[in-house]
């Protein structure tokens, strides 16, 4: 079998050199083309003929970058985060007018993966939630995406009403109880030198508690996933969120 063509934008970033490396070192996948900001994309894709783009840039650059592809036919993993829900559907409208998928990847690590997977099924009993997210001090935007694509799902299976503030309830500081998601759950970001990437999402009930949280502490955390997507890209179909459909 042909090896797939791999082209990483972003290739110079940290995580750019972290898919480069693990592109290069996995047998049924190669690096055909890298991509940094003083590159011309669509010349670079007319040279190298890739059949993938794994996405690592900026939330300014990514939306360009992804059209860019999906109207020369390549199929773009996004990783880059900052990516809206009115964004989301231009990209599926695109991916449907050009025929070819695209995958959106609040989180490449399996292990956030899984913890959005475990807080959608805690939420069916615990209603009343709260969501921390930390992060490196680079990092642009907030909330992450992660944090984002957590509240939504829990939203969607959530059953119980959350108990209301109490009516005298204020916060001395804007801001102080976090920002409000999909289901008007609070999320809370934190941007501090140490951190790759965590999450935490606590639940309340009468008498317990019940936290879940992952850890990236390398970015290597999140390159199984990455590779786990070039090698099903062929095989999607449309625009596809979430790292947990192709589990």
């Amino acid at each position: 079998m042909s090896s797939i063509r791999v082209l990483v934008t972003g290739a110079n970033g940290r995580m750019g050199r972290e898919v480069v490396h693990a592109v290069n070192v996995a047998d049924d996948m190669e690096v055909v083309a890298t991509v940094n900001r003083e590159d011309n994309l669509q010349s670079v894709i007319t040279d190298s003929h890739p059949d993938v783009l794994v996405e690592f840039t900026t939330p300014e650059s990514v939306m360009a970058n992804v059209r860019t592809a999906l109207q020369n036919r390549v199929i773009p993993l996004v990783g880059t985060t900052g990516i809206g829900p009115a964004e989301v559907e231009t990209l599926r409208q695109l991916c449907t007018e050009t025929q070819t998928a695209c995958l959106i990847a609040p989180n490449f690590a399996l292990g956030a993966i899984l913890l959005m997977r475990f807080s959608a099924e805690a939420a069916r009993y615990f209603p009343d939630v709260e969501i921390i997210e930390l992060h490196h001090e680079q990092k642009k935007d907030a909330p992450s995406g992660t944090a984002a694509k957590t509240a939504e799902m829990i939203a969607s299976v959530r059953t119980g009403t959350p108990r209301p503030a109490p009516s005298d309830a204020f916060e001395a500081f804007v801001g102080a109880r976090g920002g409000r998601a999909a289901g008007e759950i609070p999320v809370h970001s934190v941007r501090l030198p140490g951190f790759v990437a965590s999450q935490e999402v606590i639940f309340g009930g009468p008498g317990q508690r019940l936290t879940l949280r992952h850890d990236s502490i390398d970015r290597a955390s999140f390159m199984p996933g990455v590779v786990l997507a070039i090698q099903k890209a062929a095989t999607l179909s449309g625009l596809v969120y979430g790292l947990e459909h192709l589990l």
